[in-house]
């Protein structure tokens, strides 16, 4: 399976887990999610964070959020 075929299933999940959670929208979540550094590395196959459980990344970018403020 390629990288952005595993990406494509894995997405929606991650953007529903921040709708719900910050009670966004899905564009403001997705601009949310690319623009973060996690976001950044869940699009670079050299990370291989694509490859994680959407869970997993989900909580890698709240992490990242919680460090903003």
């Amino acid at each position: 399976m390629s990288h952005g075929t595993i990406r494509a299933a894995t997405l929606p999940t991650i953007i529903n887990f921040i709708m719900e959670k910050y009670k966004v929208g899905e564009d403001e979540a997705l601009k949310m999610f690319y623009e973060s550094h996690i976001g950044k590395c869940f699009a670079d196959d050299d990370s291989g964070l694509y490859g994680q459980s959407a869970l997993y990344v989900f909580s890698l970018f709240q992490e990242e959020q919680q460090q903003k403020f």
